[in-house]
């Protein structure tokens, strides 16, 4: 039996990303996250300078809650910074923040997400080369800290880079990176997936991190996504990491989305042994 480990996205106040269930006083948001029965949060960080890192290990030990991940796409929202822009500029200081991502996963012990901050090709024919350039860049940094990194495959409207599982691998397998592998996301797959758990199946060697929420993107359990045979995927590949909820704060509030998601996977789990 795989007991998979749940966890839920937060974010700081400013933080202008919607699937962020719980937004705030990140030490209440992990007291609320452990009440509700999560194992973990997933916490989204737009620029490290400005973040209260030494409440987020105050709040680990007080709670004995681990950090799932490091979301990092707010630095491309807010600010623009893109691993695959024309402007090399940019470029270098998407990458001087992402190594500055990795050293606050290096100091907690987690991994980090390259999802919307790899921004878009619009167009362009080497924009998938020049993102293979700067990844290049973060995944050496990541090899001297000792940082796992995960790419995540996003749907069309929110990127045109990289939109499958099958594209993301092959990026993956040609960087011939060792701290690099893949995140999963079933409402981007239930956009650009064929085959959601068929895509599940053929990542088995490259999954790391899985994130969840249902085709409107409300918590699991309001759409229509077939989460059983999902679940049932990530059995048979014997799946170890972390399951996170990346939802809108629907249908009523934060809490109301947070409780019916746990309450949701627990079953979940339970009907089908994991």
């Amino acid at each position: 039996m795989i007991k998979l480990r749940n966890s839920i996205v937060i974010g700081l106040p400013d933080e202008n990303f919607d699937a962020l269930t719980f937004r705030g006083d990140v030490f209440e948001n992990f007291r609320l996250a452990k009440d509700l029965g999560y194992d973990a949060v997933e916490i989204a960080i737009r620029d490290p300078k400005n973040f209260p890192v030494n409440v987020l290990e105050k709040a680990m030990s007080e709670f004995d809650m681990r950090v799932s991940a490091i979301g990092t796409g707010m630095a491309y929202l807010a600010e623009g910074l893109s691993l695959s822009h024309n402007d090399r500029e940019i470029r270098e200081k998407a990458i001087e923040r992402l190594k500055e991502h990795m050293e606050v996963a290096r100091l907690i012990d987690t991994t980090v997400i390259v999802g919307l901050i790899r921004g878009k090709a619009e167009g362009r024919e080497n924009a998938l080369d020049i993102l293979r350039d700067s990844m290049e860049k973060v995944c050496e940094f990541a090899a001297s800290k000792n940082v796992y990194i995960v790419i995540e495959p996003l749907n069309r409207y929110e990127s045109d880079i990289l939109n499958t599982a099958e594209e993301t691998i092959r990026f993956i397998e040609d960087m011939k990176c060792e701290n690099l592998g893949l995140l999963l996301d079933t409402f981007h797959m239930n956009i650009e997936e064929r085959d959601p758990v068929e895509s599940i199946v053929k990542s088995k060697n490259w999954l790391k991190h899985f994130h969840v929420a249902d085709s409107n993107r409300w918590a699991p359990g309001f759409g229509h996504i077939n989460f059983k045979a999902i679940f049932h995927a990530l059995k048979d590949i014997n799946y170890k990491g972390f399951v996170t909820v990346e939802s809108l704060p629907k249908p009523e509030d934060a809490k109301e989305a947070a409780t019916a998601a746990i309450r949701f996977l627990k079953q979940l789990e339970d009907e089908i042994s994991l």
